[in-house]
């Protein structure tokens, strides 16, 4: 397992791109102090379309060219607004500024209270970057193949209540187990606080790098959480009543789909967060560790 450093800064900072929470209009005054506190060092912000729309805040510009003329991305949301832009953005090598205006926040440490002080902070180099491990899933579908990423977890799932998924597993081609009950979890570190850490499965350092498979409530005792080196690939089988669950986000079904490998990406997500930011801290607080 390896740990990953966060000794990268940000050599320019001349453009910004920001991406709000879909279905929530209410965050345009957090979009405008954005703007303001970026406009003191001549830094221009440019809105996706989307967002712009639902903001009433102008045009706004196509995802396209806010990823390509930006020098960071921000997330203004919870954890799945920036879950989602790190899966959208990969290709374009931006770092992440997460925003927390959403519910749970592990990973959107940035207060709404916090965005003018933070963003000085950034202009003094008082930030880190780190890079946070993704998954590389290919999806075998009639000798073709399509690849996504995730960044916190692929879950195959039992598509109905009356039955239970049977999956078979393999490491680096060799089957190794077979699954019976509801499903499974392939997670990152990253995602080991989230639908992993629900199963029972542990919670695993988010800069470690380690693919980690979690059965969901298996129809034996004798299945188990296993964190595995991030070298390997993992693939699966199963039936017609398993769907593929990427990141909450994108679903597709057994039916549709001969095998699933998971690797872990050649590229991670890289996220921008203040340096009193602690992950034990956060920790104790989200799952109020230390309490008696």
């Amino acid at each position: 397992m390896k740990i990953t450093n966060h000794t990268k800064k940000l050599t320019t900072i001349t453009t910004v791109g920001l991406v709000s929470k879909p279905n929530d209009g209410t965050l345009c005054g957090y979009v405008r102090e954005i703007e303001a506190a970026l406009s003191k060092h001549d830094v221009t912000l440019l809105i996706e379309e989307k967002s712009a729309k639902l903001l009433g805040c102008g045009a706004g510009v196509s995802f396209e060219s806010m990823c390509t003329r930006s020098d960071f991305l921000i997330s203004l949301g919870g954890d799945g607004t920036l879950i989602s832009l790190c899966r959208k953005s990969l290709h374009y090598h931006k770092p992440v500024l997460g925003i927390h205006a959403g519910q749970l926040g592990f990973l959107t440490d940035i207060q709404t209270d916090e965005i003018s002080h933070f963003i000085e902070e950034l202009f003094v180099g008082n930030y880190r970057i780190d890079t946070r491990m993704m998954l590389e899933v290919s999806l075998h579908v009639n000798g073709k193949i399509e690849k996504v990423v995730a960044f916190n977890d692929i879950v195959l799932s039992r598509s109905k209540i009356s039955h239970m998924s049977n999956i078979k597993a393999y490491v680096d081609g060799q089957l190794f187990n077979s699954y019976y009950g509801d499903g499974l979890i392939v997670s990152t570190p990253t995602g080991s606080t989230a639908y992993n850490l629900s199963a029972g499965g542990p919670v695993v350092y988010p800069l470690t790098e380690a693919l980690i498979l979690t059965p969901i409530c298996p129809h034996s005792l004798s299945q188990r959480p296993l964190v595995l080196p991030v070298d390997f690939e993992v693939s699966f089988e199963s039936d017609g009543d398993t769907v593929i669950v990427v990141d909450g986000q994108d679903t597709y079904t057994m039916n549709e789909v001969d095998r699933v490998c998971v690797r872990s990406a050649k590229q991670g997500a890289e996220l921008i967060h203040s340096l009193d930011r602690d992950y034990f801290d956060i920790l104790k607080k989200k799952l109020h560790w230390g309490h008696v």
